[in-house]
């Protein structure tokens, strides 16, 4: 064997091994969701904490319509963290079955439902997408339950936000119906 073709051999095995970086990403990325997760779950348990006092006969209507607004308005923050968290798991489940490799439970797992098997970047993507969506449809919900319409303008602009975000969920569903064409080599 000449030199250049073993530098070749060496070389290449290298480069290929070299996607074994993406494993700090993959650990990170899981980190960080268990992170979200577990902050999710002190929200939830202060929150429930806070609430106990709602039924107290001797609280004032006003003091419970704020508790009111302020619960719902944790509760969609929770939610919030509990999609951000979803996506940091997703993300880091693709990243590992694309560039290390498949996790053989998650494909013979019945309850996976697909949603944790990544066969591709387009479809890390498109999984991804979906969930973002979602944290934007919550973000919107949140800031919605905050703003006061003041003027027909107000109510105008809240309409076409919902429009927007049935519009968005009606296109990803359509996407999400197309059949697939599969390009033959």
């Amino acid at each position: 064997m000449d030199v250049m073709k073993w530098i070749e051999i060496l070389f290449e095995g290298a480069l290929w091994r070299s996607r074994f970086v993406v494993v700090f990403a993959v650990i990170a990325s899981i980190a960080a969701g268990f992170s979200i997760f577990y902050m999710a779950t002190v929200d939830v348990v202060y929150l429930v904490a806070h609430i106990l006092h709602y039924a107290d006969p001797g609280m004032a209507p006003e003091a419970r319509r704020v508790l009111h607004e302020d619960t719902i308005t944790h509760l969609v923050e929770v939610v919030d963290g509990y999609l951000l968290a979803t996506v940091m798991l997703i993300f880091s489940l693709g990243l590992y079955e694309l560039f290390v490799s498949d996790i053989d439970e998650a494909k013979g797992e019945e309850r996976s439902s697909k949603i944790l098997v990544i066969e591709s970047l387009d479809d890390l993507k498109a999984r991804l997408a979906k969930v973002i969506l979602m944290i934007l449809i919550v973000t919107l919900f949140e800031q919605a339950l905050k703003i006061r319409l003041a003027t027909p303008l107000d109510l105008l602009y809240l309409g076409g936000a919902i429009a927007l975000v049935g519009l968005s969920l009606y296109l990803t569903h359509a996407a999400e119906s197309k059949p697939k064409v599969h390009e033959e080599h």
